[in-house]
């Protein structure tokens, strides 16, 4: 889309200058065609250029889930649950992307234990994400490990969800495709550790049309 950032706790990888925000600081990366850029960091947050956002942009964030444990190697790999980092960091980003303003209306989530679980510590750290509007999507499991294939889904989903009035969508999901999403919604290659956000921003009446702004619209 016409703006990207990357919010979480890892690195981003991209041809803007960085945003950092997390825990040690955790990369936030801003791509846009007309580009802003702000360092984020635990005391500091500086805006290094700007260009203001319109009002009628649709923001997108797109989040992998927070640490899994590996204790229970008998476990099916989609009913693992978090580690205690994971959990840690899962209240973190939930109170970094609330203190952006980056609060979701309608939250899109994998059906895995690992995104079913950050997604409760979130709305349990920050009101805003328990009063959006969730949906536990099965297939975010699955497309996430097929070549290619997340940014359409995405897309799709978020078209067939969404509503006009709803300017702000959390995808929540795994690698590799998450990662492949955002590196092919920004343009750039975006690294997503876990626990990694990728904002994304773009104008548009409808989320057709912000797809379409960011020569993404033929899937909706």
């Amino acid at each position: 889309m016409n703006a990207s950032a990357t919010v979480g706790v890892g690195t981003c990888l991209s041809t803007s200058k960085p945003l950092s925000i997390g825990l040690t600081p955790v990369p936030i990366c801003l791509l846009r065609r007309r580009r802003r850029c702000l360092m984020i960091g635990a005391e500091t947050e500086v805006e290094l250029a700007a260009s203001e956002a319109q009002p009628a942009s649709r923001r997108l964030i797109l989040l992998r889930h927070a640490k899994s444990s590996w204790q229970h190697p008998s476990l099916r790999d989609h009913d693992r649950p978090l580690s205690k980092t994971g959990r840690v960091d899962a209240v973190t980003v939930s109170r970094k992307l609330q203190r952006m303003g980056w609060i979701p209306q309608l939250i899109l989530c994998s059906d895995a234990l690992r995104t079913r679980e950050t997604l409760n510590i979130m709305q349990e750290e920050a009101r805003g994400f328990l009063e959006a509007e969730v949906h536990f999507i099965s297939s975010y499991y699955s497309i996430a490990a097929m070549d290619g294939q997340t940014a359409e889904h995405l897309q799709r989903t978020i078209c067939h969800y969404s509503r006009d009035e709803l300017f702000t969508i959390m995808c929540m999901g795994h690698n590799r495709g998450w990662e492949e999403a955002a590196s092919m919604f920004t343009g750039a290659s975006v690294e997503l550790k876990t626990c990694n956000a990728a904002l994304l921003e773009a104008p548009g009446k409808s989320w057709e049309e912000a797809f379409a702004v960011a020569g993404y619209g033929s899937s909706c």
